[in-house]
C-alpha cells in the first residue's frame, strides 16, 4: 500500500455523508440487507474505499455469503486490507481496515470459502464500486 492518507476529523466530515462517517471513521455498522452492494450478481469491477480511493476487493471475489452484507473471500491486494483486534460488544473479532486510510470497513470471519476459508464481511458505505453491468443479475 502506497502513501498513506491522514485526515483531520472535520476534514473527513467535510468528505462523507453522515452514515459513512459514522460507519468508517467511527466504527460503526449499517443493518443487515439494506447496504447498496449486499446484492450486485452480474456486475463487473473493482470495490475502492470510500474514504480515499484505494483499491479493496475486486467483483470476483464477492459472493453471497447470506449474511445480508457484501461478502468478499480476500482482498484485491494483500496489503490492500489491514486487521486489527476488536473486542467491542463483548465479541472478539477481527476488524478490516482500509491499509491506507484507517477507514473501518468491516470485520473478517474464518468461515467463508475456498480458496482462503476467510469471510470480508463489508459495510457497503464503507465501499464504492467502478465497473460495469453485464447483465447477468
Amino acid at each position: 500500500m502506497t502513501d498513506r492518507i491522514k485526515r483531520s476529523d472535520a476534514e473527513w466530515r467535510a468528505l462523507l455523508s453522515e452514515d459513512e462517517y459514522r460507519i468508517t471513521r467511527q466504527k460503526g455498522t449499517e443493518r443487515a440487507f439494506t447496504g447498496a452492494y449486499w446484492r450486485t450478481e452480474g456486475k463487473e469491477g473493482r470495490y475502492h474505499c470510500r474514504c480515499c480511493g484505494a483499491v479493496l476487493f475486486e467483483s470476483s471475489t464477492k459472493y453471497d455469503s447470506g449474511s445480508g452484507w457484501p461478502s468478499f473471500y480476500q482482498p484485491a491486494q494483500p496489503d490492500a486490507v489491514a486487521e486489527a483486534q476488536d473486542g467491542s460488544h463483548g465479541m472478539r473479532r477481527i476488524e478490516a481496515l482500509c491499509a491506507r486510510c484507517d477507514a473501518h470497513l468491516g470485520h473478517v470471519f474464518p468461515d467463508g470459502p475456498a480458496p482462503t476459508g476467510l469471510r470480508y464481511c463489508i459495510n457497503s458505505a464503507s465501499l464504492k464500486f467502478e465497473g460495469e453491468d453485464k447483465g447477468e443479475g
